[in-house]
């Protein structure tokens, strides 16, 4: 064997024999191959020098006075700080006997006198290397209960998140077709108190369980595809829906891929979605007021304006017929006068509502059509997709409402109850000219209206 001198320490020995020649021999030998090497005489020196320094193995010989090799070994292992050190007996005993007294004292290995280095050596290595993986596997033992430790605190933790978030949280487990590879389905890995209170289920019955596509069916079914995507394409999903559980009504939620399937939390938004409606609701109501007559509660000019400008530029991509009437009400300053204001503003109302009845009325099926008070006692019906055939039929049969309404009129020059006389135009809109040139053509036709003794209707030409 090739005994190389080496400097590194392959580790720390302490020999224990009584004959000085003996640990001289053996430490001169281990120290060029590289071992610390600490050597004693007796046994009681040998328990003393391994509590100062703890050495990786000893090497005792049997047969010593006072305290032999055995007692050494057992009084080691008796020791809770010191029994682990691997203790090789070195003796010139070489009866079974003996051996098996070595072994039952807790040594590790036995070598016969005389020996041979190599031997030495290679029952060294061997108990080193044991000692070496016992270090790294109590060092691997101690970072698995460290792990363990922090695992079980982040679970702690996320128990405590989830317990305590005022958000729902979920996990949810793709289940896929063996065939197709299809997603049928969502498993319930994780659900938090909030979610079992919403959906008014135990957690018990929920974890585990094929529950989603199911719960979905009652809610919103296309959702569940919606969820499907999450998971194949990696593309979260957020919208609020409403599902009615004690006193609320309307949730937001956040669905985002996790492995292969996805986590979603829910937030609670009834509030603020009633807040919205109301304002939602509020804001209606402003626009309708800002569009509302507020005498005659038809549309108002502003709203007839925007509208015609709409159906204009509407109607000219089309290429449809656009119609305007233009109506007043015949001899209304002397009304006023015999009958005065208040009166004034009742017969207004009445023209205007019986026109806008009849208008809405389910039977012409003419939803899209506007009636507004175009300023004091005029009128305007706006009649989109409608011809001038069309137009005249509407506008005779305003003049019949109103005649119907039998409005007493003892001042009017015309007949004794409340009369209109009527405009008519029609157009198919262009972009090239603007709507005004439909109100002037209205109210030119309005005006040979009443040049013809009013109570009637005339049309542009």
């Amino acid at each position: 064997m090739n005994l190389d001198i080496e400097t590194e320490n392959k580790g720390n020995i302490l020999l224990v024999d009584d004959i000085p020649e003996n640990l001289q021999l053996l430490s001169d030998l281990l120290i060029k191959l590289g071992y610390i090497v600490r050597s004693v005489t007796s046994g009681r020196m040998a328990l003393k020098t391994v509590k100062v320094k703890r050495p990786d193995v000893i090497l005792l010989d049997i047969k010593m006075p006072e305290m032999d090799g055995y007692q050494v070994c057992q009084a080691l292992k008796a020791d809770e700080d010191l029994r682990n050190i691997p203790v090789i007996f070195i003796s010139a005993l070489d009866d079974v006997f003996d051996k098996v007294t070595a072994f039952n004292s807790g040594g590790v290995d036995y070598i016969t006198k005389p020996f041979q280095i190599e031997e030495v050596v290679a029952r060294l290595e061997n108990q080193l290397t044991i000692q070496r993986q016992q270090r790294l596997l109590e060092q691997e033992v101690t970072n698995r209960r460290q792990t363990e430790e922090v695992l079980y605190q982040s679970r702690a933790l996320l128990a405590s998140v989830l317990n305590s978030s005022l958000d729902g949280i979920a996990a949810m487990q793709a289940v896929r077709k063996p065939e197709t590879g299809d997603i049928e389905d969502f498993r319930c890995l994780v659900v938090n108190p909030v979610i079992s209170r919403v959906f008014q289920r135990n957690r018990e019955d929920m974890i585990g369980k094929l529950v989603l596509k199911k719960f979905l069916t009652h809610i919103e079914p296309e959702l569940f595809d919606k969820f499907v995507e999450v998971v194949e394409t990696g593309e979260p999903l957020e919208r609020d829906f409403y599902y009615p559980s004690g006193d609320s009504s309307w949730y937001h939620f956040v669905a985002v891929k996790l492995g292969d399937g996805f986590a979603i939390t829910i937030r609670d938004i009834t509030a603020r979605k009633q807040i919205e409606i109301a304002l939602q609701d509020a804001n209606k109501k402003l626009e309708e007021l800002a569009n509302l007559d507020g005498l005659t509660q038809v549309a108002n000019r502003r709203c007839f304006n925007n509208r015609l400008q709409k159906e204009w530029q509407g109607l000219a991509q089309e290429q449809e017929t656009l119609s305007l009437i233009l109506f007043d009400i015949d001899a209304f300053k002397r009304y006023n006068d015999y009958y005065g204001h208040l009166a004034g503003d009742d017969c207004l109302l009445k023209i205007a509502q019986a026109v806008y009845q009849f208008i809405r009325h389910k039977d012409l099926n003419r939803p899209i059509d506007l009636v507004a008070r175009y300023g004091g006692e005029e009128f305007v019906v706006l009649l989109p997709n409608t011809n001038l055939a069309g137009a005249i039929k509407v506008a005779s049969r305003i003049q019949a409402v109103i005649h119907d309404l039998q409005i007493p009129h003892t001042a009017s020059h015309v007949r004794d109850i409340v009369t209109v006389s009527l405009g008519i135009a029609s157009v198919i809109p262009t972009l090239e000219v603007k709507p005004d040139k439909l109100i002037a053509d209205a109210d030119k036709a309005l005006y040979d209206a009443k040049q013809q003794g009013r109570d009637r209707y005339a049309y542009y030409q």
